[in-house]
Parts: structure tokens; C-alpha cells; sequence
């Protein structure tokens, strides 16, 4: 079975982000050869890199990377559920992607992003370039949600239409065949 993360990306106050993995990992938890987990940076508060040695040694002082190492060193792929902020993605994720680099390579990575009109777009194609020097995988497939606030009832759950969950379960096929591929390719971190 591949280990999929969902990382939440946003960890202001008032997101709508849980509320957005939590409908992506219902449709992931349908997967059988997923074991589907949810990482939330407002939960997991790395405090900004704080660590002495480059993450390429993983030489890691620190109990919260050593934490976080092994959470993401345990994934098979990775879904990066994000809004944009000023046509990019959220401080708080680069900062997790930066404390690490080993445990990101050769792993598939998906997106969920969510926006006014461009859906988050223009953070996913910002956080392409990051996650290729890490040696990930970014997939062509993709879950932009243009609007977002129209999918989100009161009581603060998000209802994806069919569009979109037909979107999520494309890029979940695509992740899991990469997955398979690349898990070929990773030497231990």
C-alpha cells in the first residue's frame, strides 16, 4: 500500500483549507492502495528554519524537523492542498518544504489550490519550480477551485461539484502511477 499526504498549506486564522482537504481526503480514503494521511502546517507549527546543517545531510537538531522528516520520508506521494496569496503560495509552506530535501525526492506531488478567478493557479505554477528542485514530481493533473467560496456551505463544509471531484480523482489515478514508478527510484533518506 502507497502512504499519500494531504498537507494543508495555510495557517491563518479563518481558512477554508481543512474544510477543502478534508473533502479531497474523502474521495483519496476511496483509493484501496492509498493509506491517506492529513498534515496540517497550523497543527505541526515549524517554527521558521531553524535548523545549523544544510537538510541535505539530514543532520536534523531539532525534535519538530526530526518530526516532520519522518512524516514526509514515510510518503509514497504528496497532495499540496493551497490558497494563493499574492499570486503565490503561502509562507508557511515553503518553510516546510524548506526544512527537508532528501525525504522530498522522487516522490509525485498533486495540487489543490483554491482562489477568486484563477483558482490558485498562479501559486501552483509558482510552487512547481520549488518542488522540481527538490526533485519531485509535480502531475500535469490538478484540482484548481476558481471561487471557492461558492462550494462552502455555513456550517463551514466544502461541497466540490462533479467537475472537481472528477478533477481529484484524474490526478489521484495519475499520483498513484507515478507513485508506483518512482518508489523505484528512492534510495532510503
Amino acid at each position: 500500500m502507497l502512504n499519500l499526504k494531504i498537507i494543508i498549506a495555510s495557517t491563518r486564522p479563518g481558512r477554508k483549507g481543512p474544510a477543502i482537504a478534508s473533502w479531497f481526503y474523502d474521495i483519496a480514503a476511496q483509493y484501496p492502495d492509498f493509506s491517506t494521511e492529513v498534515l496540517d502546517l497550523a497543527t505541526i507549527n515549524l517554527p521558521f528554519f531553524d535548523e545549523p546543517h544544510h537538510p541535505m545531510l539530514q543532520k536534523y537538531e531539532h525534535q519538530h524537523t526530526k518530526d516532520w522528516s519522518a512524516s514526509i520520508n514515510s510518503a509514497d506521494a504528496i497532495v499540496i492542498v493551497t490558497s494563493e496569496y499574492n499570486y503565490s503560495f503561502p509562507a508557511s509552506l515553503k518553510n516546510a518544504l524548506d526544512f527537508l530535501y532528501k525525504e522530498w525526492n522522487y516522490k509525485p506531488v498533486g495540487f489543490v489550490s483554491y482562489g477568486g478567478v484563477s483558482g490558485g493557479t498562479r501559486a501552483m505554477q509558482m510552487l512547481k519550480q520549488v518542488v522540481t528542485a527538490q526533485k519531485m514530481m509535480p502531475v500535469p493533473e490538478a484540482v484548481p477551485i476558481p471561487f471557492f467560496m461558492k462550494f462552502m456551505d455555513e456550517p463551514g463544509k466544502f461541497n466540490g461539484d462533479a467537475a472537481l471531484e472528477k478533477s481529484a480523482n484524474d490526478m489521484l489515478k495519475e499520483l498513484h502511477k507515478w507513485a508506483v514508478a518512482l518508489k523505484t527510484m528512492r534510495v532510503p533518506a
